[in-house]
């Protein structure tokens, strides 16, 4: 009887080792060729909602079949519901901004920039169905960012910097090829991009040169991503 078993336990040892052996080089495999090493650009807009430039964004994404990020101001979004939900409808990512843009009363205590940011996210919800798990602070944040980082993380949302920018409120009265030329000079060659730009009234520019921006990644290999 145990002249039986003996057999019957190589094989069995023999096939675990092969499993955990191939399960090992699997892992590896993935590692290795994840989505991480590729390049990729991630578009995102502050400031917004607006009427024309934001719907003339929305149009360019849609012809372009690329997702982005729009950071929200929710109040810019009274009468202009439908664009906000247009956002959400064509599968763009929505994230919080603010309530008001207001530095000195968003910054004001801990307890102040947590209320803006409910407020922002309710509003959110309230016209969308969609509860937002993303967030940029407003200016990019105080001296204090890790810290307030840490009290948006605990309330569950994602914050997200930039590494680059096109110039739309860096240059004074930009037109789009300078806003082009200022978003290929910030990319530089980093492999991935979080690109800065707005879609508040005023950045009509940055719509201008929007197709061009994409073209540019494009045609050097790079994938197009939202938060």
């Amino acid at each position: 009887m145990q002249k039986k078993i003996y057999p019957l336990l190589l094989v069995i040892l023999a096939l675990t080792a092969l499993a955990i052996h191939a399960g090992a080089h699997a892992v590896r495999t993935q590692t290795v060729f994840s989505y991480a090493e590729e390049k990729t650009v991630y578009l995102t807009f502050d400031d917004g909602p607006s009427t024309v430039v934001t719907g003339r964004i929305l149009d360019t994404l849609h012809e372009e079949n690329i997702k982005a990020t729009f950071f929200i101001v929710s109040d810019r979004v009274r009468g202009r519901e439908d664009t906000l939900r247009r956002i959400a409808a064509e599968g763009h990512t929505l994230g919080v901004h603010s309530a008001t843009h207001d530095y000195k009363a968003i910054y004001a205590s801990d307890e102040a920039l947590l209320s803006d940011v409910d407020t922002c996210a309710a509003v959110i919800e309230h016209v969308t169905g969609i509860t937002p798990r993303v967030y940029r602070f407003p200016g990019g944040g105080t001296a204090d960012f890790a810290r307030q980082k840490q009290l948006l993380t605990e309330r569950g949302y994602r914050v997200v910097r930039w590494n680059a920018v096109c110039g739309d409120e860096e240059i004074r009265d930009a037109d789009a090829a300078q806003l082009v030329a200022e978003t290929i000079h910030t990319a530089g060659e980093r492999k991935n991009v979080v690109l800065l730009l707005h879609d508040s009234a005023p950045h009509r520019a940055t719509a201008d040169a929007l197709p061009e921006i994409i073209r540019y990644f494009r045609e050097r290999g790079y994938r197009f991503s939202a938060f």
